[in-house]
C-alpha cells in the first residue's frame, strides 16, 4: 500500500511540471504549442520534460495526441523562427565583430563555421533539432547565414515532427510513468552537456598552447635579427631629393 502511494505521487506532476500540465488543460494543444515555443527560445527548458507531460495530457484526455505532435512541431517552429530571426538581425559582420573581441576567439574560427554551415547547413539543422542544448542554438547560426527560410522552416520542421513525436508518444504509452522518459533522457542530455564541456575545454587548452607557440616563434625571429650598435648608426644626414 505504501508503495502504491509513492507511484501515485511520483506520477502526478508536481511544480513546474504541475503547472505546465495544468496550461495543457486549459488549453489543449495550443497551451502545449506556447511552452514548446518558449522552450525553444530560452534551452533551461527542458522539452525532455515537456514533450513527454505532452503525452501524458493525451492519456488523460486533455487532449489529442495527434494534436498534441502537431502543435508541439509548430511550438518548435515558432520558437526556432525568433531565434533564427535574432541570428538575421545580428548579421554576419556584427558576429565577426563579436568574435574579434572574445578572448580565445579569432576572426578565422567565425569564418571557418561559416564556411562549415555554408556545406552542412540543411544537415546541421535537421539533425540539430534532435540534439539536446543544438536544438534551439542551431537557428542562430543558419539566420546569421541567412539560410533561405522556406529551406530552414521545412528542416526545422522534419527534424522537430522527429523528436516531438518520439518523447510524446513515449509520454502517453507510459501515462502515469510519463517521468520515466524524463529521467532516462536527462542522463542522455547529461552526457552531450558533457561531451560539449569537454570541447570547449580541448578548444581552450589547445588555443592557449597555438597562441604560446606563436608568441615564442615571433621571440625566435626577433631574437635572431641582428642588433645594430649605436657606433654603425649613421650620422650624416642623407640629402633631401628636391
Amino acid at each position: 500500500m505504501h508503495s502504491t502511494a509513492l507511484a501515485a505521487a511520483a506520477a502526478e506532476p508536481t511544480g513546474f511540471a504541475g503547472w505546465v500540465v495544468s496550461v495543457m488543460e486549459t488549453l489543449g494543444g495550443p497551451g502545449a504549442g506556447l511552452i514548446i515555443a518558449l522552450e525553444n527560445v530560452f534551452p533551461p527548458i527542458p522539452s525532455e520534460l515537456i514533450l513527454p507531460l505532452a503525452g501524458f495530457a493525451a492519456s488523460r484526455g486533455d487532449m489529442n495526441i495527434v494534436s498534441a505532435v502537431l502543435w508541439t512541431t509548430i511550438g518548435s517552429i515558432v520558437g526556432a523562427l525568433v531565434l533564427y530571426w535574432l541570428g538575421a538581425s545580428l548579421g554576419r559582420d556584427r558576429m565577426r565583430r563579436i568574435a574579434a573581441r572574445l578572448p580565445l576567439v579569432k576572426v578565422a574560427d567565425v569564418d571557418r563555421t561559416e564556411a562549415w554551415f555554408a556545406k552542412h547547413g540543411v544537415k546541421a539543422v535537421f539533425l540539430g533539432r534532435m540534439i539536446p542544448l543544438f536544438r534551439s542554438f542551431i537557428s542562430l547560426p543558419a539566420g546569421v547565414e541567412k539560410m533561405a527560410l522556406p529551406t530552414f522552416v521545412l528542416f526545422t520542421a522534419l527534424g522537430s515532427l522527429i523528436w516531438n513525436t518520439l518523447f510524446v508518444v513515449a509520454g502517453y504509452l507510459l501515462g502515469e510513468n510519463w517521468y520515466l522518459v524524463e529521467e532516462y533522457a536527462g542522463i542522455a542530455s547529461k552526457i552531450v552537456v558533457g561531451a560539449v564541456v569537454v570541447a570547449l575545454i580541448y578548444f581552450v587548452v589547445a588555443r592557449l598552447r597555438r597562441d604560446r607557440r606563436e608568441q615564442d616563434a615571433a621571440d625566435d625571429i626577433t631574437d635572431e635579427l641582428p642588433r645594430i650598435s649605436p657606433d654603425e648608426i649613421p650620422t650624416q644626414q642623407l640629402p633631401r631629393i628636391r
